[in-house]
């Protein structure tokens, strides 16, 4: 390995492909929807690179067309979920002596393969296998991905180069040591990117890692694994168990050597982890570091200063896009008596224009909740609001899952400000508007961060700039993520590093330097090149 001092190449934000009409991207992607049709990809577990086919064989369908199996996948078993651990524990030796340019190369080959060769098929099965449109693809599976791998290469070079002061005689250090044994990355079903971020980024800082991804999305993630492969990424870095089982996960919570997860999914399922962390404190090498986003009730709220068109647009795309399945989502709405007033109307209009559909057909806005148990939630939830007092479903309310699992956007409206709609998270396409008077803004600023448990996303819509500040006073811990004039989703990494607090998360920032930090274990060296030989002070003479 060479010794020079290298300068890794910056990071720019992957651009959109727009996928327009007679556009080569847009026939590119036909034909590979196309392909995924016409083949069932069996996918085994990987430990130590080699694949484990366990033969607990499950099925992975298409949410639009629920019929359609795509994916037959070989669950993991505790046995297997052990081996994984052997074999991360195993590499970790030779991984975390590798330097750090070495291991950020194989990232970036993977981002520039994902960007070229690797694009069409990964948004390809993103689509298929989450139910994803081809624009929800598109800023996902590829741009966000590469946007990860790319960044947090530059992000981990910066961390390297803060090093201390040193004095004369004196030479200074800080390393940046991997964790001292594994790390157990749990990925959802809803962002691709996230998937390819949580096994990964750890994985950059040294550490070897395993990693469970979400069944629903397992068609993208088989596919982001075999990209890592032909990067270069060796045998062990990286254990693929899909499919163990809720009630196995504590054979990896159990492990002595567990040093770390990396999460991404409910609150409830992030607490039980905590606490099983917690009940086995005393068995862990060391503490393991708990880096969790989870759940969101995401807010907008409306001055009677706002903008009533810029308005009804966030909340189109900030609670509908990707079918509401988004943790950002706006799902609860404020909005003041005279912009309701002024928008009502524009705003129904525009959500019962909105198509529901498979996603290969490029003229759907939207496509199906990504399963059954989904699917039943909302259309409860739907019929709850339908019978409850005050409440009233304004657009859509309409459920088909006889082909696949399409729950049509719904607006709901309701006069009581603290029914469960505007409290606990639904994570589909259902926003709930409260519209308050036009004097009751200081009140309304109140009832936003108190009434519910989580502190994810939200945005503020205002031209009254007094207005603005005062709500960003207000709203300081309800939302960690920020959004003035804007939907509450669509973070970019390198841009808005994304991550709340209260029940959401850690806020550990995925996509800034702060989420890397949380996955190394620094120490400082300190090297005196002449040190004392005489163990008396200056003090001690006497006169």
């Amino acid at each position: 390995m060479h010794d020079a001092t290298v300068t890794v190449p910056p990071a720019v934000n992957e651009p959109v492909l727009g996928y327009a009409p007679g556009s080569p991207e847009r026939a590119r992607l036909a034909a590979a929807l196309a392909a995924i049709e016409r083949e069932v990809v069996e996918i085994p577990c990987v430990v130590g690179g080699q694949r484990v086919h366990t033969g607990k064989i499950r099925e992975v369908v298409m949410p639009h067309r629920h019929k359609h199996v795509v994916a037959r996948f070989h669950a993991a078993t505790e046995d297997v979920a052990e081996r994984a651990i052997l074999a991360a524990l195993d590499a970790r030796r030779e991984w975390g002596a590798m330097r750090w340019e070495a291991r950020a190369a194989i990232q970036l080959r993977a981002a520039e393969l994902l960007s070229t060769t690797w694009r069409t098929r990964m948004n390809a099965a993103t689509m298929h296998g989450q139910s994803k449109t081809a624009h929800q693809a598109e800023i996902d599976s590829a741009c966000e991905l590469i946007d990860f791998w790319r960044f947090n290469v530059q992000f981990a070079q910066d961390l390297y180069r803060m090093q201390p002061q040193s004095t004369t005689g004196v030479w200074n250090m800080t390393e940046l040591r991997p964790l001292e044994g594994f790390v157990f990355a749990l990925t959802p079903f809803n962002f691709t990117a996230i998937a390819g971020n949580l096994p990964m980024s750890p994985a950059l800082m040294g550490n070897t890692v395993v990693w469970k991804p979400a069944e629903t999305q397992l068609l993208a993630a088989w596919q982001i694994y075999l990209l890592l492969e032909e990067a270069g990424l060796p045998p062990g870095v990286v254990n693929f168990i899909p499919g163990l089982p809720h009630a196995s996960i504590n054979t990896v919570l159990d492990h002595p050597a567990l040093a770390g997860i990396h999460f991404t999914g409910s609150t409830d399922v992030f607490r039980m982890m905590w606490k099983r962390v917690a009940e086995n404190i005393d068995r862990y090498k060391s503490y393991p570091r708990l880096v969790g986003e989870t759940g969101g009730k995401d807010f907008i709220l409306a001055h009677p200063s706002a903008d009533a068109a810029a308005l009804a647009t966030a909340i189109v795309r900030g609670g509908y896009e990707f079918q509401g399945q988004k943790c950002s989502a706006a799902s609860r709405v404020y909005v003041a008596r005279s912009v309701w007033d002024r928008m009502r109307d524009p705003l129904l209009d525009t959500i019962r224009s909105l198509k529901v559909g498979d996603v290969s057909s490029f003229a759907n806005f939207m496509g199906a909740v990504i399963k059954q148990t989904a699917f039943d939630k909302h259309q409860a939830a739907i019929s709850e609001a339908r019978e409850t007092p005050g409440m009233k479903v304004v657009a859509g309310g309409i459920c088909d899952g006889r082909e696949g699992w399409f729950v049509h956007p719904t607006l709901i409206t309701t006069e009581d400000p603290s029914v469960r709609h505007m409290r606990e998270e639904f994570f589909g396409p259902i926003v709930t508007v409260h519209v308050y008077p036009d004097a009751a803004w200081r009140d309304t600023l109140q009832l936003v961060d108190r009434t519910s448990p989580y502190g994810l996303t939200g945005s503020i819509f205002a031209r009254d700039r007094a207005a603005i500040v005062e709500a960003m006073t207000a709203l300081r811990d309800a939302a960690g993520n920020f959004y003035i004039n804007d939907k509450p989703t669509g973070a970019v990494v390198g841009q808005q590093p994304f991550g709340g607090a209260r029940a959401s998360g850690t806020d550990d920032k995925a996509g800034s330097a702060l989420n890397l930090l949380r996955f190394v274990a620094p120490r400082t060296i300190k090297e005196t090149f002449s040190p004392p030989t005489d163990w008396r002070y200056p003090f001690l003479d006497q006169p």
